[in-house]
C-alpha cells in the first residue's frame, strides 16, 4: 500500500487535532509553490462565492470514504460563511473508477451541471464504487447523459489535462493522501467536521491579517 492510501485511510480523527491545535495548521504554500495556479486554474470548477474573501481549494478523489465524509459539512459551512470561495481539485489516487468519476464530473461542467455531479458522486457511500455505479447516480441527478458522454469525448484532453496540473499541484505541495483542504494560508490533510471547518477558516482570516 503506497503512502497515499495509507494516509487516506487513516482514522481522520487520528490526524485533526494535531493539524487544527497549536502551532496551527501546515503553510499552505511553500516557497517556490505557484500558488496562482492551484487557486486560479481557468478550469478548475468553482462554487460558492466567487468574489468571497477566503478561498478553500478541495483536493478530493469520488472512492475516498473521508473525503465524502467532511462533504456535508463543508459546503454547509460555504453555504453559511457566504463568504468562502471553494475550488474543486479533482484528485483522483485511488484507481480507474476514480478517474471515471472525475471525467464525468469535469465533463458535466461543461453543460453547467458540475456541481450536480460532484454532489451526486460524494452521496454514494463506501469506497471502490464501480464505474457502473457511479454512471447510475449521476444519471439520477438529471443530467443529460447523451450530452455528458460526447462532452467527455470531445472534451477529453482538456479534461485530461486538467487532472495532470491537479496531479502536478499536489505533488508540488507534498500532498500524499485525500481528503486536504487549502483553507487561505492553512494546509489541512484531514477529514473535518462543520467545527473543524469553522475553526480553521476562522484560524486563516486572523493570519490573514496579521
Amino acid at each position: 500500500m503506497d503512502r497515499r492510501t495509507l494516509l487516506a485511510l487513516l482514522p481522520a480523527a487520528a490526524l485533526a487535532p494535531t493539524l487544527l491545535s497549536p502551532p496551527g495548521a501546515g503553510q499552505a504554500f511553500a516557497e517556490g509553490i505557484d500558488a496562482n495556479a492551484i487557486l486560479n486554474d481557468p478550469e478548475a470548477p468553482v462554487s460558492g462565492n466567487a468574489k468571497g474573501d477566503l478561498t478553500i481549494v478541495a483536493f478530493l478523489d469520488y472512492n475516498c470514504p473521508f473525503c465524502k465524509k467532511s462533504e456535508p459539512d463543508l459546503l454547509r459551512l460555504v453555504k453559511a460563511d457566504g463568504r468562502i470561495r471553494l475550488v474543486h481539485k479533482d484528485w483522483p489516487i485511488l484507481g480507474d473508477a476514480s478517474v471515471y468519476g472525475a471525467q464525468l464530473a469535469l465533463a458535466a461542467k461543461y453543460q453547467g451541471r458540475y456541481d450536480a455531479v460532484h454532489r451526486a458522486l460524494m452521496a454514494i457511500p463506501g469506497h471502490k464504487i464501480p464505474k457502473e455505479r457511479m454512471l447510475e447516480a449521476v444519471s439520477a441527478a438529471g443530467v443529460d447523459m447523451a450530452r455528458l458522454e460526447e462532452d467527455r469525448k470531445t472534451h477529453q484532453a482538456e479534461i485530461a489535462a486538467l487532472l495532470q496540473r491537479n496531479l502536478d499541484q499536489a505533488d508540488a505541495l507534498g500532498l500524499q493522501g485525500t481528503p486536504v483542504f487549502l483553507i487561505g494560508p492553512l494546509k489541512v490533510a484531514a477529514a473535518l467536521d462543520f467545527d473543524g471547518f469553522k475553526q480553521a477558516v476562522t484560524q486563516a482570516r486572523a493570519r490573514g491579517r496579521s
